[in-house]
């Protein structure tokens, strides 16, 4: 094993917080997606009493669906924000 003394060891210092922060800075979405579906699913835990005679695996399923469709399109809206801040909206040299 080489030692390269380019590395920077910048990443290790820091901290979980501040890692935390940058990696929500550089990819804002995915705690949105991460968010919305907790909120789904607590929703859906919520209403699990007020179902009616619907079963119960069919209210799981219907929970399971809306919450992989807000993550999805999260993560999607995410790529064309990164898309977007990539090619259109970068500053010309």
């Amino acid at each position: 094993m080489s030692t390269d003394p380019d590395i920077s060891l910048s990443s290790y210092d820091e901290d979980q917080g501040s890692k935390l922060i940058r990696k929500v800075k550089e990819a804002p979405f995915v705690p949105i997606g991460m968010a919305g579906f907790a909120a789904i699913v607590a929703y859906g835990l919520y209403k699990l009493k007020s179902r009616g005679n619907t079963k119960m695996s069919v209210h799981l399923i219907h929970m399971r669906v809306a919450a992989q469709g807000f993550v999805v399109g999260a993560m999607t809206i995410g790529m064309g924000y990164s898309m977007y801040r990539e090619y259109w909206a970068k500053p010309k040299p």
